[in-house]
């Protein structure tokens, strides 16, 4: 079971005190953040709150203006960004694209480095397009093709952002799905960006709402609690998309269906009647 809250000489990375000033404004304020390995973390939050920023800044692709942040020595990164422009009048198979990643995780698996670039389109559930040419790709299939590129990296930290954007309802939980299965299957950490928030809430261990600052951080069910939380997103939109929990006080027939108190009562008599009768008989 992953850590709920990694120590810092644990951690993949450890955040503290981030801040990120653009344009006279701060847009990160004094952020904290762990990710342990194989533990998910998830970043929400309104348009503008610096989630981007942040796992910018965390890769080191952004240099913060106040804080710091640790990462653990030798660790390997792999990036799922928010957007990626090709030029689409390039001749660029979905196996080109993968290889643009590098070979250099073949080597540390023990595997050549079109077995390794394989090994991480099936994960990924691409090895049917590699021959396909990227630019003929759907929504979905692209962004599993850049997961595979990431994976090809054989990263201890996988960090996406945004990963189901422009995929349909039922392609986001599929790939929530799949991102559970590779960090059950690798033990890597992975930080994620979403606004899917009905989806992400169950496919995370910790989750950290964050507007410029951290308002609050948990577990999903604790955090959809929480008032900052509340007051962030609204209670209409919290409680839609907060996670079900079943409150078990009552009994269900064979089919499912929900069974009265005086009825579960009188089946519950009959089923000990039943029961003395049979040994009775015995």
């Amino acid at each position: 079971m992953p850590p709920d809250e990694p120590a810092a000489e644990a951690s993949l990375i450890s955040a503290r005190g981030v801040t990120v000033r653009r344009g006279g404004r701060s847009v990160l304020d004094g952020v904290d953040l762990d990710v342990g390995p194989g533990q998910i973390v998830t970043l929400i939050g309104p348009n503008g709150s610096g989630k981007t920023t942040f796992v910018r800044t965390v890769l080191g692709l952004v240099k913060p203006d106040g804080g710091a942040v640790e990462r653990r020595t030798g660790l390997r990164a792999g990036y799922v960004p928010q957007t990626i422009q090709i030029d689409r009048t390039l001749p660029l198979t979905t196996r080109r694209f993968v290889a643009m990643a590098g070979a250099a995780a073949g080597g540390r698996l023990g595997k050549t480095a079109d077995a390794a670039l394989d090994a991480a389109a099936a994960e990924a559930g691409i090895a049917y397009l590699l021959d396909r040419a990227f630019q003929d790709l759907s929504g979905g299939e692209a962004r599993r093709a850049v997961l595979a590129r990431a994976l090809l990296r054989d990263p201890d930290l996988l960090v996406l952002d945004e990963p189901t954007a422009n995929v349909d309802v039922a392609g986001q939980a599929e790939f929530y799905d799949l991102i559970r299965a590779i960090r059950d299957r690798r033990g890597c950490g992975i930080l994620l960006v979403s606004h899917d928030l009905h989806l992400v809430m169950a496919a995370t261990d910790i989750v950290v709402c964050l507007n410029g600052h951290v308002c609050c951080s948990g577990r999903p069910e604790a955090v959809t609690r929480n008032p900052e939380y509340l007051a962030l997103f609204g209670p209409a939109i919290a409680e839609s998309h907060g996670l079900y929990t079943h409150a078990h006080d009552h009994s269900h027939d064979l089919s499912g269906e929900h069974i009265s108190e005086s009825a579960s009562g009188r089946e519950t008599r009959n089923e000990s009647a039943s029961g003395r009768g049979t040994r009775n008989n015995g």
